[in-house]
């Protein structure tokens, strides 16, 4: 059985930062590429970053440079640790992986920015 919970969301000023976890159990993060994805209110989820079993990160345009996936593979944990965080992050983050075909997601976990 998979679980992907999230935590770590919360309010921040803009400018602050935050990091968020993901705790996976059932997923082989040696194989498996695990991404975070956010939707905000009224807007389509979109992907934020992703790190490949390789180690290899993708971010999308608008963190790079604030954001930074990685992986505790002792914790089976993926992280997201956002910086420069502006009113624009604000959304519900959600842990995502392609595990055993099926698609896996997390609850979420809110981050709101204030201005």
């Amino acid at each position: 059985q998979v679980h992907m919970v999230e935590s770590g969301g919360g309010l921040v000023q803009a400018g602050g930062s935050l990091r968020l976890s993901c705790a996976i159990s059932g997923i082989n993060l040696k194989i498996a590429p695990v991404s975070w994805y956010r939707q905000a209110p009224g807007k389509e989820r979109e992907l934020v970053a992703v790190i490949k079993s390789s180690g290899d990160t993708n971010y999308t345009d608008s963190v790079k440079d604030r954001f930074t996936i990685s992986r505790d593979w002792a914790r089976n944990t993926v992280y997201l640790a956002m910086n420069t965080l502006t009113p624009e992050d604000t959304a519900r983050y959600y842990c995502y992986a392609k595990y055993w075909g099926r698609d896996w997601w997390g609850r979420g976990t809110q981050v709101t920015v204030s201005s």
